[in-house]
């Protein structure tokens, strides 16, 4: 409760600071670039959950590798996606940078060791090795984070749906963390980082959802995906549950990169088509849509947390079906 306590007020005491002073020093968005008729609000407000994260990092989690990794891959991520947020960076030049903050990570010792097949047994990744360098399983690390982080920011195309969404994957990352005799590792670095990360979200929630005051922006959004990719990494490899939560935003970015490569268009050429982007064509509010992703991702954390990894698998493939036939009665929706 202290550590959830303490982010939260940290948070609400730089998102205010940001909602007085980034109007004095001209950090905000530019609503008409993308067609909203409303005034500038405060941009991007990454910067306050990065800053409150600071704090309670410091406070509550002992430096090791591990920790340190952590630190400096999320910082890095941090900067150069502030950078982004203000002028734009070429798509090339921010994966590497997610490449470069992933291989961090795999350096201070994060990484998962072996997939579970869903009928049964594993799929090691430490079985190739380059000196101490488990190369399947820092390639899988790596990968796994770039897919976090870009399918974070991606959702974040409505006020409030990435930190809805990482408050709801985060409590389910907690629940999981703190189940009695259900680990073979130490769970309190993960437990700590769910709590941070509920603070972190559920604090900005409040400056976000519909009608926004501020804008997290990819310093923020992407920030959120790193913190829960890495949790669900330490936490002994929770990927197939994290993947089961985020079902909605994981298949959107599935689809969106396997439909603009079909058009022979740039992946990381933005649009408007998007899922949530078809909600809101569909005549759904914001605030509507914020909710219904965040519905969709507790119900499916909810059955994750019953469900072994064949289950999940199944669990996974209904909201595949789900979603294409509501994407369909969308499209040709009048």
């Amino acid at each position: 409760m202290t550590i959830f306590i303490t982010t939260l007020g940290f948070l609400f005491v730089f998102a205010w600071l940001a909602l007085r002073v980034y109007p004095r020093i001209g950090l905000m968005d530019r609503p008409k670039k993308y067609g909203l008729k409303r005034a500038p609000i405060p941009y991007p407000g990454g910067l306050a959950i990065y800053l409150a994260f600071l704090v309670s990092f410091l406070t509550f989690i002992p430096a090791n590798p591990i920790t340190l990794s952590v630190f400096f891959g999320a910082s890095l991520l941090v900067l150069v996606s502030f950078v982004d947020d203000r002028i734009g960076l070429p798509p090339a030049l921010r994966l590497f940078v997610q490449f470069i903050s992933g291989s961090i990570l795999v350096y201070g010792g994060v990484g998962v060791t072996s997939i579970t097949n869903p009928f049964g047994g594993t799929f090691p990744l430490d079985t190739v090795m380059f000196g101490s360098l488990a190369v399947f399983s820092a390639l899988v690390t790596v990968l796994w984070l770039m897919v976090m982080v870009n399918a974070f920011n991606w959702v974040d195309g409505v006020p409030g749906m990435a930190s809805s969404i990482a408050f709801v994957s985060s409590l389910i990352l907690f629940l999981l963390s703190i189940r009695p005799g259900f680990h073979y590792l130490d769970q309190t670095l993960a437990i700590t980082l769910s709590i941070i990360i509920m603070a972190l979200s559920l604090g900005f929630l409040v400056f976000d959802f519909p009608k926004p005051r501020m804008i997290m922006g990819d310093t923020g959004s992407m920030f959120l995906g790193f913190l829960l990719a890495v949790t669900a990494l330490i936490s002994g490899g929770k990927i197939a549950t994290t993947i089961l939560v985020l079902g909605f935003p994981m298949l959107d970015f599935a689809w969106v990169i396997l439909r603009r490569i079909r058009k022979g268009q740039s992946p990381f050429k933005g649009d408007l088509m998007h899922f949530h982007h078809r909600l809101l064509k569909a005549g759904f509010s914001q605030q509507k849509v914020v909710i219904f992703f965040a519905m969709s991702s507790l119900i499916f954390g909810l059955l994750a947390l019953g469900l072994h990894t064949e289950g999940k698998l199944i669990a996974l493939v209904a909201i595949l079906v789900f979603m294409a036939g509501l994407a369909w009665a969308l499209l040709y929706r009048k």
